[in-house]
């Protein structure tokens, strides 16, 4: 897999570092007072404070709910997305847009799902696979 590169925009370096680092468990890279970097299930992610973070975004439906655009987020095996779900559950003041949940369930690309925001409002979601070779299934 070659990892791919995001840069997002923040409020605050210290909540991302927390969120980020402490919440989700995300290695932290470099950083300065306007930016900082992680390593988001072996992604680059760049966090860069930005006064407009946070602005309102629309949403779209994808199995009969609604979803935020734009978000982004990883793509992990069953036994990691759990993992993961259940660290989130455990922790305090998560902004839950849907909670851990199956969609397309018995079809093609049956998939695990979640999405939450981070502190300053960009919305993340994280999918989980049984088999990987359904992330793209039709």
């Amino acid at each position: 897999m070659t990892p791919f590169h995001l840069a997002f925009p923040i409020r605050d370096i210290d909540q991302t570092r927390h969120f980020y680092g402490e919440v989700l468990g995300c290695p932290m890279g470099r950083f300065t007072e306007t930016w900082i970097d992680f390593d988001l299930f072996g992604h680059q992610m760049s966090g860069h404070v930005r006064a407009d973070a946070g602005a309102a975004s629309a949403s779209g439906t994808v199995d009969g709910h609604s979803v935020p655009i734009p978000h982004f987020g990883a793509v992990l095996q069953m036994d990691d997305w759990k993992a993961l779900a259940a660290r989130l559950e455990a922790a305090e003041g998560i902004d839950w847009i849907m909670q851990p949940t199956l969609r397309f369930e018995g079809q093609p690309g049956e998939q695990a799902t979640m999405f939450l925001r981070d502190p300053s409002g960009n919305a993340l979601e994280f999918k989980g696979f049984s088999d990987l070779g359904q992330v793209f299934a039709s």
